[in-house]
């Protein structure tokens, strides 16, 4: 078999993103970056066709995602031309971050390539001594190896000192060429509150409580305090929303929002004197902390929501390859911006412009079946996966905030008089 003329990348996303964070912020920490990846892109592709002196047959990137579900920056890559992305595991271990099954993904393509004479030059991005086997294997099948390093922080190697003495080629990514593509976040959009970054979440955040959903609060917490006194355990009170003092249980905090536990168990006379539907109490849909209380069945709608249709049953299958294909190629992943695209698209496909009226006065509460439907689609983007153990609820909230900033805007449209 033939060899091709023509060069192949190999990338280390976590080596070549960590070392130009330690470069450029003095840590290895990602977030403390950003990076335009379709500038790094071309300018790894136009670097690469000019060391080599060969035309460009594809950038592999190798990255690690938990559960291996893309990231959005993994969505953007990977729609690029000429870019193939593979991901490994990132699983947390000690509290830390690591990767998981990249290292042996970059050997396998690498060998695979080689063997297959599928390119005479191959440029690996990396530091990682593990790929020694396969650079020696690839060269033994006719190929040159050319080793690129990130230049180090502290102007010493960052890579194994194996890997550069068996390269053909070694060339260095210096400060200029990487800040083409990768820039220092400003410290104060790295820690700004994360629970209100824009008003909308704000709002959400602080939707109010009813004095019953308080009141069956401080029960609970009095609750607790008084069994704690009885095994010699009291702590002292503390305070809940309305500024009443109450007693949390030990190695606990005290919840401003009932459990559903809690509203099942809710039917003290203490309770129905605080408000006469508690026994058919509910919490609010998750869109907010807050809780209603609704006559009758817990189970059932309102004709209100009812009457909302979902984005599902507006959509025909026609549109429904057209969203995919925007997802895939346009839609970045942002939270607050999948919000906002979900909402637009549910505005544009309603047989009835008074549906968006009658959502805006539900504000910050959206209908289950919507909202349900909304946090599936954000799912796609990899949104919800855990991240630190935890479901991210600062995305959730982010999401819905993109929704209602769509909405709100889409209803005083509607509401402005004409002319204006």
């Amino acid at each position: 078999m033939e060899r091709v003329d023509r060069c192949v990348v190999l990338v280390d996303a976590g080596y070549l993103l960590g070392a130009a964070a330690s470069l450029l912020a003095g840590e290895p920490a990602r977030s403390r970056i950003t990076v335009d990846h379709a500038a790094l892109i071309q300018a790894l592709r136009e670097r690469a066709e000019a060391d080599t002196e060969q035309p460009l047959l594809r950038i592999y990137w190798f990255d690690g995602a938990p559960d291996r579900v893309p990231q959005p920056e993994h969505r953007r890559l990977r729609v690029m031309s000429r870019v193939t992305v593979r991901l490994g595991a990132l699983t947390r271990s000690d509290g830390r971050w690591a990767q998981k099954g990249v290292d042996a993904a970059m050997h396998a393509e690498l060998t695979e390539l080689a063997r297959n004479r599928a390119c005479s030059d191959v440029v690996l991005v990396t530091g990682d001594g593990d790929l020694l086997p396969g650079l020696m294997s690839a060269k033994e099948h006719g190929v040159a190896v050319h080793l690129w390093a990130v230049q180090a922080a502290d102007g010493d190697y960052n890579q194994s000192e194996d890997l550069v003495a068996e390269a053909d080629e070694r060339r260095v990514l210096d400060r200029a060429w990487i800040t083409q593509a990768v820039r220092v976040k400003e410290l104060s959009t790295m820690y700004a509150p994360a629970a209100a970054p824009r008003p909308e979440i704000a709002a959400i955040l602080s939707a109010p409580l009813p004095e019953s959903a308080l009141a069956a609060s401080a029960e609970r917490a009095a609750e607790a305090q008084a069994a704690a006194a009885r095994n010699g355990t009291a702590q002292p009170p503390a305070a809940v929303g309305n500024g009443t003092a109450v007693g949390p249980a030990p190695g606990t905090a005290v919840k401003g929002v009932p459990t559903p536990k809690d509203l099942a168990g809710l039917r003290g006379p203490g309770a129905q004197a605080t408000s006469p539907h508690a026994p058919h109490a509910t919490l609010r849909w998750s869109s907010d902390k807050g809780w209603v209380e609704r006559p009758g069945s817990t189970l059932g709608e309102s004709p209100e929501t009812a009457s909302l249709p979902t984005l599902a049953q507006l959509t025909s299958a026609e549109q429904r390859w057209a969203d995919r294909e925007e997802d895939i190629t346009t839609v970045g992943g942002d939270p607050y911006e999948v919000g906002q695209v979900f909402a637009r698209r549910w505005m544009e496909r309603l047989p009835e412009t008074s549906h968006v009226q009658k959502l805006s006065t539900m504000y910050p509460r959206i209908p289950h079946r919507i909202d349900g439907e909304l946090l599936r689609y954000a799912a796609r983007f990899g949104l919800l996966a855990h991240k630190d153990d935890q479901i991210d609820e600062h995305d959730r909230y982010a999401i819905r905030a993109g929704f209602w900033r769509e909405i709100d805007v889409r209803a005083a449209a509607e509401r402005a008089p004409v002319g204006e």
